[in-house]
């Protein structure tokens, strides 16, 4: 029928006139030009009148994933497939007598319908990403990485189909070579495997995800994930600068996931202060009655006085100075300190899963170390540091009441003394 059109159109040609060449000629520019106006008049109400229709459609909705698909430019992109479809099909009408010509322009329109079949999928996989970033889940497992992964594929599969219209063999015969180039493929794309394997792991572990505080020293990143992708996780430091980690380095080195701190509701205190063990003595009765004035060791020392004298009476060691029990300055002092803890309002009492104690450590050089181990119920940075410099601030202040000092090397000042 699309035959007996065109050779009408030329009979009609030839009658006014034109040579059966020109009339052969200007018959094809005839057909080419009304398949291009067709491909025009398609375009047009595709993208101009269909999308305003479908985009009134999204709006009316009550569904969000609809109103995704459409931001993203999903049907935007499906109106470029109309032309090229009707050039495809109609290409070979309007180049009948040109058969080497028509074949070129299907296969150039083949490419580009396959160029745009990829951009397609690729605005589809965006509004899919942008669809589950909208659920819960999202945050516990992202799926960015697996997104890239389909993309690369499908991009690849694309990549192949273009080639196999431009070599003119069959895509099946490209994917068997394949094989051969294997090898390469690995090496050039070994990140992305490692990554692709790094990111299924992180999600089915849920070992990190956007939003989470991470330490990794090896790489110099402490600070919140940003974003986790096929080759790279994001990390944004404390100073506002930006690390990029490999994804599979989350999986072969280590980092600190500082997650279970915040799910806690608590953030951990552990600093050491360093007691001059010179000033270290067993407390006389002096001492004693002045502690007694500190509400809060005033009971203990009673008790641990009745409890002391008791053993020293049974023992028959209450006149023996090196024998007998005795209470010691930085005893009651570590006591004071937890007691200290255990009233402060930002502190968390010694209740699972929380612990509280001060504890001595080995001694050193420097002295003493007394360890404060304490979880500050205040876990923004800023606060948190507040509330541990308010507590040092006091023990350091406090310490001389109990006839203590705190160990610090020598100074110019003090060798001047000496020489004094």
């Amino acid at each position: 029928m699309n035959t007996t059109i065109g050779l009408k159109l030329k009979e009609l040609l030839i009658n006014w006139g034109f040579s059966e060449q020109y009339a052969s000629l200007t018959k094809s520019a005839i057909i080419v030009l009304l398949i291009l106006i067709l491909a025009f008049i398609a375009y047009f109400v595709t993208n101009k009148i269909l999308f305003r229709i479908v985009r009134k459609l999204v709006q009316k909705t009550k569904y969000t994933w609809d109103d995704i698909i459409f931001q993203q430019k999903v049907f935007k992109r499906l109106s470029h497939l109309v032309p090229a479809i009707i050039i495809y099909y109609f290409a070979e009408i309007g180049l009948a007598d040109f058969p080497e010509t028509a074949s070129l322009v299907q296969s150039v329109t083949y490419i580009y319908m396959i160029f745009a079949s990829m951009l397609v999928l690729d605005a589809f996989l965006d509004a899919l990403h942008s669809a589950y970033l909208t659920l819960s889940i999202s945050q516990e497992r992202p799926i960015k990485g697996y997104i890239q992964s389909v993309k690369i594929i499908i991009y690849a599969f694309g990549i192949i189909f273009i080639l196999s219209v431009i070599l003119g063999k069959s895509p099946l015969k490209l994917f068997a070579s394949l094989g051969a180039v294997a090898a390469i493929l690995i090496l050039v794309f070994k990140d992305t495997i490692l990554g692709f394997v790094s990111g299924i792991q992180l999600s089915a572990n849920q070992m990190v995800k956007p939003g989470d505080w991470i330490s990794m020293p090896s790489r110099n990143a402490d600070g919140t994930v940003l974003e986790i992708t096929l080759n790279t996780v994001k990390v944004q430091n404390w100073d506002k600068t930006i690390s990029t980690i490999p994804t599979y380095a989350l999986i072969s080195e280590s980092f600190q996931n500082w997650k279970g701190m915040e799910d806690s509701k608590g953030r951990r205190i552990k600093r050491s202060l360093y007691v001059d063990i010179k000033t270290v003595k067993f407390c006389d009765t002096e001492m004693l009655n002045r502690f007694k004035k500190i509400k809060l060791i005033r009971d203990y020392i009673e008790m641990k006085q009745e409890n002391i004298a008791k053993y020293n009476i049974e023992k028959g060691i209450e006149n023996d100075k090196a024998s007998r029990r005795n209470l010691t300055n930085l005893g009651v002092f570590r006591i004071y300190i937890e007691k200290y803890l255990e009233q402060h309002p930002n502190i968390y009492p010694n209740i699972p899963p929380y612990t509280t104690m001060v504890r001595h450590l080995d001694p050193t050089e420097k002295g003493i170390p007394i360890q404060i181990y304490a979880f500050s119920k205040i876990q923004g940075w800023v606060e948190y540091e507040k509330v541990q410099a308010d507590i040092f601030d006091h023990i350091l202040a406090v310490i001389s009441e109990f006839e203590l000092s705190i160990f610090q090397n020598p100074t110019g000042d003090d060798f001047r003394q000496l020489t004094n």
